[in-house]
Parts: structure tokens; C-alpha cells; sequence
């Protein structure tokens, strides 16, 4: 599918909602160790001010990590693909959690058997990256299914990761949920990502008369505008920014 690129008018008038991994930073190995440069932090808040509040970060990390790669920007964000909030203070934050220490012998099995595969533990589920043991795949989706359906969960399919999460929580729902609040109910839904787990938030900005950013290389999608890489979606933010002041 051949998309046109944003053009640099599309940041008025709108509420933006930014994926993290894979459209503000590249992806790393190990997700901790993804770079978060001053420039992006700047950006970040330029943004936030120039669009009055209208901001909003939503991964699939955990907000303690999120805000601990922001190094203390503190901005609107929905983690866990829908499973944490945060609209307005560290207070508001709500989790689903799930008792993962009752499975930790078959992740710790999985890991023994491709010791490249880490295991990211979090608040309201579990996601397996095998980024750096590609053919761990199959065994990573299978124990994937096996918690999932055990737990009465969902599973996520992602870029070299598989989540198990709750089956309720989707970026779409976290887009539309957060549409309904002010300041965002005063604009635009312009909602930026590069993964599957990105679509449902492109769903639901077109549907309440927005659009979505596509990051990455051309696929079926929702979304109604393209960029390359993470430097593609930086730049033109800044650009489309300058324009707002």
C-alpha cells in the first residue's frame, strides 16, 4: 500500500498520540537500552506546549520504564498497550497485574533452551523478545498461547516480540478513551506507530475524523500517512512543530 508523507500542516488543530519503540527511538536488544537523546526530550516538550497538553505516549512498556527513559518528562501515557493510565499525575495509575511468578520455571525453561531470549516482566503482562535468537520464534508464540489461554489473556504479536497482555487493553481503546478527555477532546486525533500493535490506535483516529502515521516499510494498514524510519518521523516533527509556533 502506497502512502503519501505527512504533510507539515498535520500537527494543527491535533491531539498527538506517539508510539515509543520503533517511531521516537530505534529498537535495541535489550529494551532498556534504547537511546533517548536530549533532543527528543526537548522535542517531546516543545510539542507538548505548542499543542497546549495535547500529547500523549502509548506502549507497550510499563510506565515505570517509560519514565525512566524519559529522565523526567513527565507526560500523558497509557502503558501496556492499554493496561496502565496515566492523564494528568503519576497518582492516576492504574495496573492489571497477573501473578507471573506462578510461571516462572516455564520462562525460565524457555530461556535455558535459547538463552538469547529475555523475558520482560510487567505489571499487567509478559512480553518475550527473541530480537537476538530469531528462531526462538515458534517456541516464544507457543508458551505465549499456553499462558495466555491459561490466564484468560491475550496474546500480542509485535516486531520480534510476543506479549501476553489483557484482552481488553489495545491502543484504540486508549485513544478513544483518552478523545473523550479535556485537552485532547479539543483536537484532531493524529496517532504515530510502526507496529501491529499500532493499528487498532490508527483504527480509532480515523474513525473519530483523524489519521494515522505509519513508520516503517509499506503494508496493509489504517493508517493514512508514511514515513520511513524513527530520523524520518524526528524531522518532520520538528519541522510540522516549527510551523505550530
Amino acid at each position: 500500500m502506497i502512502l503519501p508523507a505527512p504533510p507539515m500542516t498535520l500537527l494543527r488543530g491535533a491531539s498527538l498520540f506517539l508510539d515509543f519503540d520503533g517511531t521516537l527511538v530505534d529498537f535495541a536488544d535489550d529494551p532498556m537500552a534504547v537511546s533517548v537523546s536530549n533532543e527528543l526530550l526537548g522535542l517531546l516538550s516543545r510539542l507538548h506546549e505548542e499543542l497546549d497538553g495535547r500529547v500523549a505516549i502509548l506502549t507497550g512498556r510499563s510506565l515505570g520504564d517509560l519514565d525512566q527513559l524519559l529522565q523526567g518528562l513527565t507526560l500523558d501515557a497509557v502503558g501496556g498497550h492499554g493496561a496502565e493510565w496515566r492523564s494528568g499525575s503519576a497518582s492516576e495509575v492504574q495496573s492489571s497485574g497477573a501473578a507471573w511468578t506462578q510461571v516462572a520455571d516455564e520462562i525460565d525453561c524457555l530461556q535455558q533452551q535459547w538463552p538469547g531470549v529475555l523475558a520482560e516482566r510487567k505489571a499487567h503482562g509478559l512480553a518475550l523478545h527473541f530480537r537476538q535468537v530469531p528462531e526462538a520464534r515458534a517456541d516464544c508464540h507457543a508458551l505465549a498461547r499456553r499462558l495466555a489461554e491459561r490466564m484468560d489473556l491475550t496474546v500480542q504479536e509485535g516486531k520480534m516480540v510476543v506479549e501476553v497482555r489483557p484482552a481488553s487493553a489495545d491502543k484504540g481503546t486508549a485513544l478513544a478513551e483518552l478523545m473523550r478527555r479535556p485537552p485532547y477532546r479539543l483536537g484532531s486525533p493524529l496517532f504515530i506507530g510502526d507496529d501491529l500493535t499500532d493499528e487498532a490506535g490508527f483504527a480509532a483516529a480515523r474513525t473519530q475524523g483523524g489519521a494515522g502515521l505509519l513508520v516503517g516499510p509499506p503494508r496493509a494498514t489504517a493508517a493514512t500517512y508514511r514515513l520511513g524510519e524513527v530520523s524520518d518521523v524526528l524531522a518532520w516533527l520538528n519541522q510540522a512543530g516549527r510551523a505550530l509556533a
